[in-house]
């Protein structure tokens, strides 16, 4: 499947780029600038603020008052497995809600017109076992400028674990991800949690993109985050429970966090209808403008959902969000109508898989596809999607 003359290809693997230099867009950036022109001026028509909403502020209450009674209940008050499970289920859910609705928009300056309120939201990542400083600069800075693109977006890199781009190299027991990568997504809390924020802090990359460590304030912060979590996790836990039951229901609570977190991102991405373009081999260049790039690497699902929209805080409308970063996702599906009006009138595409269990469907054919190494032509027949001509 191919937007213009950008191509997949399933069984080559292009050298590696100095992933060190700027990778850059070309094109025309008239559709972006009207875009957003349309946007501001819907917003000023239904006379609300792109932030500072109230929904979200009582959103974010009933969020962390789940986490902290869920919390309070597992470590504290159950007894016997059966009260153990659902609240096990139950944290890990608030850990996932608190990074995709509270940690998410202040992360992206989406929250609040105030630098330290959302400083203050992105720090909620730390206190459940993230970094929000390296989570800035491997989510907010490299993924979101370079979507899809193999060498630069680390989000789809599983090293040999996985094979998620048609530009990353085939391995045997790929062809089996379709089966093993659904469990895998269950340590992908875990793995943040004791490796890869210390070893990117040791390192100095990201993938294989250079960051700025922290200093100052950052690294206090990034310490503090670290105890904070480490004294949640296993501090408090270890002075009422054995070891064993403490590691064991550590690991099920960021199972489930971790799960949740890793599917959300794979339907807005990694599906049949997203491209995974690399830059031009001769200019090294990009050859779609950013906001194009941005809508035909995203994919959009269940937006008819409202519930599972407040639950993953409104990650369902991810284009809108890639367009959008700094606007809360309390917005997005008004800001949806605008986007995918303007993509029509353009001749843009807009993709958007209409259920959840399609968007589900979808990554699953494409891990299968990508493990086999079957050329990914057509979509298949079956997909349900949106897409604009």
């Amino acid at each position: 499947m191919s937007h213009g003359s950008t191509q997949r290809r399933d069984d080559t693997h292009r050298p590696p780029t100095a992933t060190s230099e700027r990778l850059g867009f070309s094109g025309d950036n008239t559709f972006q600038r009207e875009l957003r022109r349309r946007v501001e001026a819907d917003f000023r028509v239904r006379g609300c603020d792109p932030r500072d909403a109230g929904s979200m502020y009582a959103k974010t209450a009933i969020i962390l008052a789940v986490f902290i009674a869920a919390y309070v209940g597992l470590v504290f008050l159950a007894r016997a497995w059966w009260q153990a499970l659902p609240l096990t289920l139950l944290l890990g859910a608030a850990m996932a809600g608190i990074g995709f609705n509270i940690m998410h928009d202040g992360g992206h300056q989406a929250y609040s017109e105030h630098r330290w309120v959302n400083k203050l939201m992105a720090f909620t990542l730390d206190l459940v076992g993230g970094s929000s400083y390296i989570w800035q600069w491997k989510h907010a800075r490299y993924h979101h400028t370079y979507v899809n693109i193999d060498q630069h977006d680390s989000d789809i890199d599983l090293g040999v674990l996985g094979r998620l781009s048609p530009d990353q190299p085939r391995r045997p027991w790929h062809r089996f991800q379709h089966i093993y990568l659904w469990a895998l997504y269950t340590v992908t809390a875990i793995r943040w949690h004791l490796y890869g924020d210390f070893r990117d802090m040791l390192t100095g990359r990201i993938g294989e993109r250079p960051f700025e460590r922290p200093r100052g304030w950052d690294l206090t912060l990034f310490v503090l985050g670290k105890l904070a979590f480490f004294t949640l996790a296993f501090g408090l836990p270890l002075a009422l429970h054995p070891v064993g039951t403490v590691v064991l229901f550590y690991a099920a609570v960021s199972a489930v966090a971790g799960f949740l977190l890793a599917i959300v991102f794979q339907l807005a991405h990694v599906v049949e209808e997203a491209d995974f373009p690399q830059p031009d081999g001769v200019s090294g260049r990009m050859e779609a403008p950013w906001a194009i790039h941005q809508l035909r690497t995203t994919v959009d699902f269940a937006r008819d959902n409202r519930l599972l929209s407040w639950l993953i805080g409104g990650l369902n409308f991810q284009v809108e969000h890639h367009l959008f970063v700094r606007i809360s996702h309390v917005h997005y599906p008004a800001v949806a109508k605008v986007v995918e009006a303007t993509c029509r009138e353009f001749g843009v595409p807009y993709h958007a898989h209409r259920t959840f269990f399609a968007g589900i469907a979808s990554h699953y054919r494409w891990l299968r596809r990508l493990g086999a190494a079957i050329p990914a032509v057509a979509p298949l027949p079956g997909v349900e999607r949106l897409t604009a001509p």
